[in-house]
Parts: structure tokens; sequence; C-alpha cells
């Protein structure tokens, strides 16, 4: 296992006092058969007057807090201690025909009423005409679902360039489609629309990933990221569980391993931002910096 601690920061700063914050944060990580916690914390500054965590609908650690001593700055910081190691997803599973993979299609598949929401559409995740278009390269009829998956995955690193000016956080898959570039979030919601397009289910997953600096060149601590990929579900045939999860990156063209720290995960990215909240002030003008850092142990 490799280990990791992360420090996530992040601060708001206002041109006028706010008088009450309140928020929701999904800032730490999961506990998962691949993936151990051994500390985490989440505190606010100014001191919240309120404090506390509770598990959503998808069993993520969510945060929620309520500062009301008046303030200009607020930050909210997460510090976490993971060991994680890379998935192991059966080859039987893999290999099941993606046709035989669709829960809405096949409901009497252990598990299939578990993962159906994530084979309908989100708000950030349109099944639009052209996605399935797409998609339909990959999947042709019979393939096993690992091999059409990865394949996707392969075409959409590919076609689609890495540019954070291109899009926005509200951009929709049709304009991913269209401008052929973006950013994670992006090509994440362009490949569960994807999937969904095909009846398959697919969740999108938040989290970290490990970045690895240039030969002869030290960590710059506080450069890393939040980061997005997706994971498709894998029925199993056999009846003996209820199937898991193929988690992939078309970003980074790669199956998930061990620098991936896994946070929370959604039908898209509305489920599980960072931070969101609500303020109440007169504040015309209001300035927001993010620093991650994923520092191995």
């Amino acid at each position: 296992m490799t280990a990791y601690r992360i420090t996530h920061r992040t601060t708001y700063s206002y041109d006028e006092p706010v008088t009450d914050s309140l928020g929701i944060a999904h800032l730490v990580p999961r506990v998962l058969p691949w993936q151990q916690v051994g500390f985490s914390a989440v505190t606010t500054t100014p001191v919240g007057n309120d404090v506390n965590q509770d598990l959503d609908y998808y069993g993520n650690a969510a945060t929620y807090f309520q500062v009301r001593e008046p303030h200009t700055r607020l930050e909210i910081e997460a510090v976490s201690e993971v060991e994680v190691q890379a998935p192991v997803v059966p080859e039987a599973l893999l290999a099941v025909p993606w046709e035989q993979a669709r829960p809405l299609v096949s409901p009497e598949l252990n598990g299939a009423w578990a993962v159906a929401d994530f084979a309908l559409e989100s708000s950030s995740v349109e099944q639009v005409e052209e996605a399935r278009e797409y998609a339909s390269a990959s999947f042709w009829p019979g393939r096993p679902l690992g091999e059409a998956a990865t394949d996707l995955m392969h075409r959409i690193h590919a076609d689609f360039e890495y540019d954070h000016t291109a899009t926005t956080v509200t951009s929709t898959v049709s304009e991913v489609i269209s401008t052929r570039a973006g950013v994670c979030q992006d090509f994440a919601h362009l490949t569960l629309a994807c999937l969904r397009s095909l009846g398959l289910a697919a969740r999108y997953v938040s989290g970290y990933l490990s970045t690895l600096p240039a030969p002869g060149k030290e960590r710059v601590v506080g450069a890393d990221a939040s980061h997005a990929w997706v994971a498709v579900w894998l029925p199993d045939l056999s009846g003996a569980t209820d199937g898991d999860w193929l988690a992939f990156d078309p970003t980074n063209d790669q199956w998930a391993g061990d620098r991936y720290i896994t946070v929370a995960w959604g039908r898209d990215y509305a489920d599980v931002p960072p931070v969101k909240g609500v303020i109440f002030t007169e504040a015309k003008k209001s300035v927001l910096e993010v620093s991650v850092d994923v520092a191995p142990v």
C-alpha cells in the first residue's frame, strides 16, 4: 500500500463582512476495501459554531459547518492520512458483454436496483445523441465491457485536449463535444454521458491524484489539485455477488491505481463538490483560492 498525507485548503475573501456562513464539504476520503483512512479532520477559520459530519445518500463523508462570527475571510482546511492500493477487478466481470450489464434492461441482476440511478440522466450529464454516437464506436455488439470502456477512455484522451480555459464549471456535455476540449470534470461528465446513453451504470468519482515532480525537480507543495474520474458497474452474471466497479481516468488514460485517493462519488460533480454553501453578507466581491497538497509518506 502507498501512504499519503493530503492537505486541502479553501479560502474565501470578501470586501464586506459575512455575518453567517453555512456550508457542506466533501473533503474526507472514503474508507474502502482498497483504501484505509488513518486520520482526517476538517476545520474552519474563524472556528465554526457548528461543525458536524455525517454520511450522505451515497455513503460519502459530508462535513456540515456554520460560522456565525463576522468575517471577511473564511478558510476551510481538511487534513487526511490514507493508505491506498490498486483495486483488483475480477477478470470474469471485465469479460461480461456490455449489453448484459445494463441495470434498467436487466433489473433481475444482483445489485441492479442499487445502481439504477447511475444509469439515468443527471443535472450535469445529459444523455445527448452526440454522446451515444461517439460511444458506439467502442461498444460494438458482444464486446466485453472492460475492453469497451477502456477503448472509450483511450479515444477520449486522444480526441479531446486538456484546456482549462475552454470550459467553465457549468459547461454541458454538448459543449465539451463541440469544443473537443476541457478539464477532468468535463471529461468525466462526457464519459458518463457516453456510458449512460447505452444503458450502463457509471458514477462520477471525486478525489486526488498523486502527481510526480519532473525529473531532477523537487515537489512543489500546494501545487496539486482535486481530480475527477469515472467508474462503470460490472455485474456478476453468476449471481454470487452484487458485482464490482472499474474505475478509470480519461484525463490521464489509465485505470485508477494506488495514486488515486477516493473522496466521494455521485451522479455528477453537483453531488460532490469539495465545498458549497450559503452566506449572508452585503459583500459585492469575493475571491476564491484553493491549495491542495498530496504528499507521499
